[in-house]
């Protein structure tokens, strides 16, 4: 099982620092969260790890090795990507989008091979997009889209897949949908996947390891048990928040308190 890690990573967009002296080791084999405020460095940190934006300083490892020492075909077989809002021609069926995760995989002297259609098949399966493989994409719904963005890093078969803010634009039951798939697949196929999200209160019932980020540093890291705290959301999101347990699946949750909260039970103990 490959394994990725940032080894004091700097990332800049032109000469602006966004992502500083980054540290981090991600499990193999487990789902880990990006969380942070809006600006904080997140999905740059996803781009440094998906090889899509250089280092200024440090590195990316894969395995052991520096990322930028192995080739661009060598990397699409390790790691599936989904940026954010991703897009693609207009007319492409589904079926024509995820075999798009095939090309690594070909040569000048092998082209579409009976293993190609294989993982296709199996991406269209488990992402439950089989019966609109012959569909426009662009006449899904926001979370079909989604699982077929998703089934072309599936075609990979890659070990890793790097998600930005998969549930972007989603409502909540597209949200939980998603987020089931990449759970699926995390527990039967192995995947080690590390994704972007917002929502905290997901990302604690989702993660097993759980990553904050404030300011383009590292916060805290580990198990969301450990890491979603009062002071926690006070530091990193500049929020009053009470921390309780989920009651279905006993994760932490955040519960905000806002001035008007505060107004409102004052307003109660008058009676």
């Amino acid at each position: 099982m490959s394994q990725l890690s940032a080894k004091q990573l700097t990332l800049n967009y032109g000469k602006k620092t966004i992502v500083e002296q980054f540290n981090l080791t991600i499990p193999a084999e487990k789902i880990t969260i990006l969380v942070g405020a809006n600006g904080s460095g997140k999905s740059t940190l996803l781009r440094g790890l998906a090889r899509l934006l250089p280092p200024k300083q440090g590195n990316i490892y894969l395995d052991g090795k520096a990322i930028q020492k192995y080739s661009n075909q060598a990397i699409a077989k390790r790691l599936g990507i989904l940026p954010q809002n991703p897009t693609a021609p207009e007319g492409l069926t589904v079926r024509d989008l995820v075999a798009q995760g095939r090309y690594p995989h070909q040569t000048w002297w092998q082209q579409w091979s009976k293993e190609d259609e294989y993982y296709v098949e199996k991406a269209l399966q488990i992402t439950g997009m089989q019966e609109f493989a012959d569909r426009d994409l662009d006449t899904l719904s926001g979370g079909q889209r989604q699982r077929a963005w998703i089934a072309i890093a599936l075609a990979q078969n890659t070990d890793i897949l790097l998600l930005d803010e998969p549930t972007t634009f989603l409502d909540l039951a597209h949200q939980i949908e998603v987020l089931d798939l990449l759970f699926h697949l995390n527990c039967t196929e192995g995947k080690t996947i590390v994704m972007v999200l917002h929502e905290l209160n997901l990302a604690c019932r989702y993660a097993d390891h759980l990553v904050t980020i404030k300011n383009g540093k590292l916060y805290s890291q580990g198990h969301p048990s450990e890491v979603m705290t009062q002071t926690m959301v006070a530091d990193v999101f500049r929020l009053q928040a009470e921390i309780i347990p989920d009651p279905i699946t006993h994760t932490p949750m955040c519960i905000p308190i806002s001035q008007g909260d505060r107004q409102l039970v004052k307003d109660h103990q008058k009676y």
